[in-house]
């Protein structure tokens, strides 16, 4: 077992570990809350990585667990001290999406599909500015520039030599008709997504409005992948309030599925990139 650099992804790295140890034993979450004297709510989010969780509680847990070699102890209680340190994120205050932002730098690969504005990782700062800006209710400049240079900062993950993102996007046209910040801005940041669509590990598909209905119609959702398992992964989906991370194989199945049909109803990406380059036109024109 070895921690994870990423505190997000280390809790839940130890949680998985503790699941698999709690149910080796034949303990359900709520027997080993009322030995711990604990709520049971609690014992599901440290296993679901949601919570921070101390080096007494995995040996307090490694106990009703009948672990008795130090080596795996010593492991567990590591893999603790390091999710229990603050990502990089941290240091932009309380952000909304933190835990699917400590996801993301670490996915291997994301599929995203969104309806209405361009993706995070491909925004210009003008354009993300704009979008943070009239979608915060009353925000202070200062959160607004926090959000702005986090988002930012996320967008190096797509351009590290190392292990770029591999990323896969499906657009709704609405998404580059809408005019966010100004004509300007939208041509700027249009101009920007056909640049990014030529790199080889960026993957940029429309989906046209004279696709019609469609599965997406039911709204905006990422699935994170990581490297070392290509089978688990995670469907994150945003919400105003509290965002949700589905992590059941069916669940994932189900949305491969989904995108699998939005694909194969959207333009390839050589037709992606001319219908964008008609639509920059459009903003031209509209700012003559």
């Amino acid at each position: 077992m070895v921690a994870s650099n990423n505190p997000t992804v280390g809790r839940r790295r130890l949680g998985a570990e503790l699941r698999l140890l709690r149910q080796a034993r034949g303990l359900t979450s709520t027997e080993v809350a009322e030995r711990l004297m604990v709520s049971q709510p609690k014992i599901s989010h440290l296993e679901n990585g949601r919570r921070a969780i101390s080096p007494r509680d995995v040996r307090d847990l490694c106990a009703i667990y009948g672990v008795t070699d130090p080596r795996v102890i010593d492991s567990l209680m590591e893999m603790a001290r390091e999710s229990g340190r603050p990502g990089w994120w941290n240091r932009y205050g309380d952000l909304p999406n933190s835990v699917y932002i400590g996801l993301e730098t670490d996915a291997a690969s994301l599929h995203t599909y969104t309806p209405l504005v361009i993706p995070d990782l491909l925004q210009v700062p003008a354009y993300a500015a704009a979008v943070i800006e009239e979608t915060i209710p009353l925000p202070t400049a200062e959160q607004a520039a926090a959000r702005l240079k986090a988002r930012l900062r996320r967008q190096h993950r797509i351009y590290t030599p190392a292990r770029p993102l591999r990323l896969w996007v499906v657009l709704d046209e609405t998404a580059l008709r809408r005019v966010v910040g100004s004509p300007d801005i939208m041509r700027e940041q249009l101009e920007h997504l056909n640049t990014l669509g030529d790199e080889p590990h960026i993957t940029v598909q429309v989906l046209p409005h004279t696709a019609g209905a469609h599965p997406g119609l039911t709204g905006q959702f990422s699935i994170l992948r990581f490297a070392g398992n290509t089978r688990a992964g995670v469907v994150y989906l945003e919400r105003f309030t509290s965002d949700l991370h589905l992590e059941k194989a069916s669940d994932v199945r189900g949305y491969d599925v989904l995108y699998d049909h939005l694909q194969a109803q959207a333009l390839d990406p050589d037709h992606t990139r001319r219908f964008i380059t008609d639509v920059i036109k459009s903003h031209i024109d509209t700012n003559c």
